[in-house]
């Protein structure tokens, strides 16, 4: 189980790095050009790891990488782009925090892990902990921002449990480079189609740019899967709440503020919900064996003696010699 347990903050590198590309992305990033946002975080990403790997693939992985390419890139890297640009990080992030119990339903049907007790309270203590960290005061709700978010969190809760499920026969990081190469891929004719020319860049987008693709979507998402393969899909699940806390505290920090009570209450329900996710029997430690004691062997019965050992000679010599 202690093997297990290493891979929980490889994976939460996943969620914190998706906290900080909101941020990037609502402050950075065009605003009028989601396909094309999607389409280069995508790709570049997908043949960076592509060349790590150096690996192409056979089989059946061919019509999985474009599903997954699909669900994992297209359609999830589209609508949050939308969802970043239409709603406050507060209802967002309220919307996505929804993304574990869809997890568990979807581990339930797709890979047989039913929802221990323990996930389901994680849950619901981590959705509370989100809307009190986030709600309040957030004025108008978009409902296509909120359509969009929706749509994302299910589609991405699809679209991870079945990389899990599909996992086998294919390396974390060869299975993460098909997927993000396919759904780049597909992107590229529609973004020309619909949004035309790419739109001018300055530096700054550049750079961020650059964080969303090698930091968010490189190496958040092949952590993602390392995780998917080594732990439950609830217990991921439940690791993504890490994403609007990150978005929480980096906002606090850069305006220079401290967390009221409110907020500092919410993160530790968050945290408490992530605790809970732990897999079963991550805080018993294995049985110790009891030492061996030396035990001499049974002595001979009576009567009996030992082929191994003579008898033994009489000290005393015999009267008259």
């Amino acid at each position: 189980m202690e093997g297990n347990l290493r891979w929980i903050p490889v994976t939460a590198v996943a969620p914190v790095a998706w906290g900080v590309n909101y941020f990037v992305t609502q402050r950075f990033l065009p605003p009028d050009h989601p396909l094309f946002g999607a389409a280069v975080r995508a790709l570049p990403a997908g043949l960076l790891l592509l060349a790590l790997c150096r690996e192409l693939p056979r089989g059946v992985w061919w019509g999985r990488s474009a599903v997954l390419g699909l669900l994992n890139t297209s359609a999830f890297f589209v609508l949050v782009y939308a969802a970043s640009q239409l709603l406050a990080t507060s209802v967002a992030s309220t919307v996505m925090a929804l993304a574990p119990l869809a997890m568990m339903l979807a581990g339930w049907a797709l890979l047989g892990e039913r929802p221990r007790p323990a996930h389901l309270v994680g849950a619901g203590v981590g959705l509370g902990g989100v809307c009190l960290m986030l709600l309040g005061g957030a004025g108008g709700v978009s409902p296509a921002g909120v359509l969009a978010s929706s749509a994302a969190m299910l589609v991405s809760s699809l679209g991870f449990v079945l990389g899990k499920r599909w996992g086998a026969g294919a390396g974390v990081l060869a299975s993460t480079a098909w997927q993000l190469v396919a759904g780049g891929l597909f992107l590229l004719p529609v973004t020309a189609a619909v949004e035309g020319p790419p739109p001018a860049l300055g530096a700054s987008a550049l750079l961020a740019f650059g964080y969303t693709s090698v930091v968010a979507t490189a190496l958040a998402f092949a952590a993602w899967f390392a995780g998917l393969r080594h732990l439950p899909a609830g217990t991921v699940g439940l690791i993504g709440l890490l994403n609007p806390l990150t978005g929480v505290l980096l906002g606090t920090l850069l305006a220079g503020e401290s967390l009221t009570l409110r907020q500092s209450a919410g993160a530790a329900l968050i945290l408490a919900g992530i605790v809970l996710g732990r897999p079963a029997g991550a805080g018993q430690r294995p049985a110790v064996s009891p030492p061996r004691s030396r035990t001499r062997p049974p002595a001979s019965p009576a009567g009996c003696s030992r082929a191994s050992s003579p008898p033994a000679p009489d000290p005393t010599p015999p009267a008259g010699r």
